[in-house]
């Protein structure tokens, strides 16, 4: 079970600040595809330049494992 935390559109898309989600694969790979099949275009919208906060670091990587908590991060300005 992982803590995943909503910011900013991702909160709006997701229409809540955080939930918890069992995952068959803990990657983020298989976050985004969950978070995407959940809220649809407008998480996808979101998921396409964003990024996950995983323990603390960045990460873009589908294979990259997470742990018990897990930040969705919108495009900043800059993006």
């Amino acid at each position: 079970m992982v803590l995943v935390r909503y910011f900013a559109a991702a909160e709006e898309a997701a229409g809540r600040e955080e939930e918890h989600l069992s995952l068959v694969e803990p990657t983020v790979g298989a976050l985004r595809e969950e978070l995407a099949d959940r809220y649809g275009d407008a998480m996808r919208l979101v998921l396409r330049n964003g990024s996950f906060l995983v323990d603390g670091v960045v990460s873009r990587d589908p294979a990259a494992l997470i742990g018990e908590r897990v930040d969705v991060l919108p495009p900043f300005a800059g993006g």
